[in-house]
């Protein structure tokens, strides 16, 4: 049994079931990752267009670099308090206490979170929006002084958005605990669409050239306004749990001591992230002008995958992982597997897809206005070299959560520091020699950096099995299951760059349906006839 292990809190004793067989849950959890992965999806599908529309009017321009940069520095609130954050240490806590039966208890435990949280992202954003000069200085001292102004205006704008969106990932976690999956991940739409409307509007209202501090200055508000719109979508959904909940500072509510005590592992974890994102950060402000805005876009395409799949499972089993503590290991291990064999189905062809056919998605998504050929190469180049780590970030996420769902914040901590540590050498040592190559306007030094992001997202996929694996046993996806999809993913990769090299000149939009089209048909029809099947369907699991 699971009941044993040292950093479980006596508070919150194991829920045990008698059964010792994994249940047949299949269709539900797949229903569960379903509903997130249709949020996320949506929230994606207005975030490309909100970057189209960047990417037409900005380029890689110095304002596309100051946008970028102004986004990255207040983002450190949200990513040390926001989503991930929460996730581990507000859920297990909460979805135990629904679970009991005791939804008082677990509405106070919410509202002195949200206290608790409020305080805190309040204080770091007011003292973001004072140090904005000192940051910018710091960490981009090779700008040129109009470059510093605009991106410092910029943080100050963006530093109060970052604080409202850290309360909206503790709607989230309440959200999710309730398995309102949907509601939770469907609402950063409002933030893009906002991001949206400002720079049409600014643009066509009121003239604003995409060449112009006017209009990027529009787009920073119009984000402000989203992160408020985003959890103003959320809080109807929220308030319809609110029996219990009580805002307060209250430590010594039932919950508190122990969210707080597994928060802070955490916490230090995404800390050493986001130094290991500014210092890429920082590396590609020393390269050619440019470096940052693409960098910028190929994260976006790379997280996509990891945001469907990845985060759409993880944040599906972490509930439900949370509610079988103390189940026999091998329950939960199955469990596991079975997240870990749907993530690898999507995961293995997108890293195939944006490695052979990065530059037709690149284009078809971005290749407008400023954004122009050299943009959509090297956009792929460093899209390219993220995808290497594709499968190991996307499963990191779902072996964290079971982590997580242990209450063993600390050791997915102690691993991401080795993680981070072996991005930044990998990165430093191979930026220098990728900017060599390129063009004249641009160079792939940040495909250098993308390396070590992928170095260190293997050694932290491994490093997490190994760990898991001490605690719960076997829970590998199988390789059987492993070489089928990568077999269906290859075949599926060969016809689609058959397709780009025979078909005629077209329209990128239009090359992109006629060869990522047949590369999705060829993938379904060769799992299904190895057996594999899809993720949605028992069959996943051979």
């Amino acid at each position: 049994m699971l009941s044993g292990k040292k950093n479980q809190s006596p508070r919150y004793p194991p829920v045990t079931i008698r059964s010792e067989s994994p249940p047949d849950n299949a269709p539900g959890e797949a229903r569960a990752a379903a509903r997130v992965g249709t949020g996320i999806f949506i929230s994606r599908l207005f975030g490309f267009v909100r970057d189209r529309v960047f990417a037409h009017y900005f380029g890689t321009s110095d304002f596309a670099d100051a946008w970028r940069a102004g986004l990255r520095m207040p983002n450190v609130v949200q990513n040390l308090l926001g989503e991930g954050t929460l996730s581990a240490s507000l859920i297990p806590i909460y979805a135990e206490l629904l679970e009991k039966g005791r939804e008082e208890d677990a509405g106070r435990f919410a509202g002195a979170a949200l206290g608790i949280l409020t305080a805190v992202a309040g204080g770091l954003a007011l003292l973001g929006v004072v140090l904005a000069p000192m940051l910018v200085g710091i960490f981009f001292p090779r700008w040129d002084p109009e470059k510093q102004a605009l991106t410092i205006t910029l943080v100050r704008i963006l530093f109060p958005m970052t604080g409202v969106l850290v309360i909206s990932a503790w709607a989230l976690g309440i959200l999710n605990s309730h398995r309102q999956f949907f509601v939770a991940y469907v609402a950063p739409m409002f933030w893009n669409l906002a991001m949206i409307v400002a720079m049409l509007g600014g643009a066509m209202y009121f003239g604003l050239s995409g060449q112009s501090r006017g209009l990027v200055l529009a787009l920073a508000w119009g984000a402000l306004v989203g992160g408020v719109l985003q959890l103003a979508w959320q809080l109807p959904f929220v308030l319809r749990h609110r029996k219990g909940i009580r805002i307060s500072l209250g430590r010594g509510v039932e919950g508190v001591r122990d969210a707080i005590a597994n928060f802070w592992p955490v916490v230090a974890a995404r800390g050493v992230v986001n130094i290991s994102g500014w210092v890429d950060l920082i590396l590609a402000g020393l390269l050619k002008s440019g470096a940052v805005a693409v960098m910028g876009f190929a994260q976006t395409l790379y997280v996509l995958p990891i945001s469907l799949f990845g985060m759409s499972i993880a944040a599906s089993e972490l509930p439900e992982l949370s509610r079988m503590r103390g189940e026999a290991e091998r329950v939960v291990a199955d469990r596991v597997a079975r997240s870990l064999r749907r993530v690898l189905y999507f995961l293995i062809p997108s890293t195939l897809a944006y490695i052979a056919l990065g530059d037709i998605i690149v284009a078809a998504l971005y290749e407008t206005g400023e954004f122009g050929g050299i943009e959509t190469l090297i956009t792929w180049g460093v899209l390219a070299a993220y995808a290497i780590g594709l499968p190991a970030s996307a499963s990191s996420r779902v072996l964290s959560s079971a982590f997580y769902a242990l209450r063993d914040t600390k050791t997915p901590a102690r691993i991401a520091y080795l993680r981070v540590a072996t991005s930044i050498v990998v990165g430093i040592t191979l930026m220098a020699p990728a900017d060599r190559f390129g063009f004249e306007a641009l160079r792939l030094g940040a495909a250098g950096l993308a390396l070590g992001a992928s170095a260190g997202a293997w050694l932290e996929y491994g490093l997490l099995r190994r760990a898991l694996g001490r605690m719960i046993g076997i829970h590998g996806p199988g390789s059987h299951a492993v070489v089928r999809v990568s077999l269906a993913a290859a075949l599926a990769t060969v016809t689609a760059v058959g397709l780009q090299l025979r078909l005629p000149p077209a329209h990128s939009i239009i090359l992109a349906l006629e060869t990522l089209v047949p590369f999705g048909v060829v993938f379904l029809s060769v799992t299904a006839l190895l057996g594999v099947g899809t993720p949605w369907r028992r069959s996943a699991q051979a």
